[in-house]
């Protein structure tokens, strides 16, 4: 009974730790993953084809694979920012937003984009033909994309509150850039300038999770 009671207090926190430790981790290997197929793929262009379309092809299997398994590690990153943030401002809706934007991945890998632009090999150049798949995708794609913008300001909030104005000024600028990011893909989809802005916001967004999970992460330990 006494060493029963000696491990029990260890545990929420190690459980915590690891639930943070898959937000450190999830967006860096979305990011080498996608990019390491972008890299590779025939026909693949950085500059014109947003990274959503990998998941088409023969090889698609591995970007929505991709999709899905970054979208479990961020949902569980969400449960471990729950339980780090409570209680405090924040502690509700920044959770709720990140795992929002988890779920939307689900969703974009169940829905792929339509092929377009010239790829996979063989598609005809121009937009090509919209289906109610690649409508949907852009669908959830596009409320993921608020929510986890929405959590950056959410979390800034809660970060000034804190007197920790460096943090709060990265959150908001990370945001901003993310949604910008996001805006002009939607508005320009094939400019390269709006396709390689999209890929900085998503290095952005993801880099701010690992870093906000990292930091989270230390202050438990």
């Amino acid at each position: 009974m006494t060493q029963q009671l000696a491990h029990s207090p260890a545990r929420p926190l190690s459980t915590r730790r690891l639930l943070l430790g898959c937000g450190i981790v999830a967006g860096p290997t979305y990011v080498i993953v996608a990019l390491a197929q972008a890299l590779t793929r025939e026909g693949f262009d950085l500059a014109r084809h947003p990274w959503s379309f990998l998941a088409n092809g023969e090889l698609g299997w591995i970007q929505t694979t991709n999709f899905v398994l970054t979208a479990l590690a961020t949902i569980a990153a969400a449960v471990g920012l729950r339980r780090s943030l409570s209680p405090g401002r924040g502690a509700r809706w920044a959770p709720i937003l990140v795992g929002a934007f988890g779920a939307s991945m689900i969703g974009a890998a169940i829905f792929p984009a339509d092929p377009a632009m010239g790829f996979p090999p063989g598609t005809p150049e121009g937009p090509g033909t919209v289906t109610l798949s690649g409508t949907l995708h852009m669908a959830v794609g596009g409320v993921g994309f608020l929510c986890m913008a929405a959590a950056c300001f959410v979390i800034a909030s809660r970060q000034a509150r804190e007197d920790r104005k460096g943090w709060a000024l990265y959150s908001r600028v990370t945001g901003t850039l993310f949604i910008g990011s996001f805006a002009g893909i939607a508005a320009g989809g094939g400019v390269a300038w709006a396709n390689l802005a999209f890929i900085a916001g998503i290095v952005a967004i993801w880099s701010w999770l690992s870093l906000l999970s990292l930091s989270l992460s230390r202050q438990t330990a």
